[in-house]
């Protein structure tokens, strides 16, 4: 059997210039990838262009690349670009997500569609073009949340947002087998990341704790190597949902 690293790999990662992404990133240039980071905003773009001074030190090649994900002609886009930078893609990682707290009674028609574009579309769509893009034997890996396991209020559509996209993976998990592509979907805790803490009262954040080992959030360094092991040796995992939290939730 071939043996499974990253050496000489491209990736593609959506969400790819800061937070967990950005570790991503850096691990994977690292030990000898190729790395498409791809960023959302101009806000975003300095965190960016650090994440890809850091791959391109560790002697890796890199591009930046941005795009609003929830239009399905920008990801086809990304992936174009990227294969056009880097060529054929590896690997493709889809960190990308935008989260509300909000109870559903207060919740608007526009909160609705913008948190389920981003969550849901942006992932289908991701998925899709990874699969038309992939060399044969790649990988896709989604980080979704462990939200999808709770029986908690308020992120109804954050939750609501991220669930169908455990069905993409089994959908494509089995649609792409037959050329070896492996597509799975990571369910962090709530991460120790700015994407959190503004959505809640410092109360809840220490409840949120002690919901977790060693009462702390889940951190980007806790998911980072889950995200290499289904690259590399994890690679005949496929469509599961893993639950890496602390023991935050599980089902």
């Amino acid at each position: 059997m071939t043996e499974q690293t990253l050496q000489g790999k491209t990736i593609l990662i959506a969400g790819g210039g800061k937070n967990l992404g950005g570790l991503i990133a850096r691990q994977a240039a690292a030990a000898g990838a190729d790395i498409a980071v791809h960023y959302n905003s101009e806000s975003t773009r300095p965190e960016a262009e650090e994440t890809l001074a850091a791959v391109e030190a560790n002697g890796s090649k890199g591009v930046l690349l941005t795009g609003d994900l929830t239009k399905p002609a920008n990801v086809e886009r990304l992936f174009d670009d990227a294969v056009s930078a880097l060529g054929p893609i590896d690997i493709a990682v889809n960190t990308t997500g935008k989260v509300l707290r909000k109870p559903i009674a207060e919740t608007t028609e526009d909160e609705y569609d913008s948190m389920f574009d981003i969550n849901a579309k942006a992932a289908y769509f991701f998925i899709k073009e990874a699969g038309k893009h992939l060399a044969d034997n790649g990988k896709i890996i989604t980080i979704v949340t462990a939200l999808l396991a709770a029986f908690t209020d308020g992120y109804s559509t954050y939750a609501g947002g991220k669930s169908p996209v455990e069905h993409f993976t089994r959908a494509a998990a089995k649609e792409y087998a037959e050329r070896g592509i492996s597509v799975t979907a990571i369910a962090p805790g709530p991460m120790d990341t700015p994407f959190f803490y503004g959505q809640e009262t410092p109360e809840r954040v220490e409840f949120h704790k002690s919901q977790g080992m060693g009462n702390r959030l889940t951190r980007i360094e806790d998911i980072a190597p889950i995200v290499r092991f289904l690259a590399t040796e994890g690679w005949w995992i496929t469509g599961q949902t893993i639950f890496a939290n602390g023991g935050y939730t599980t089902r």
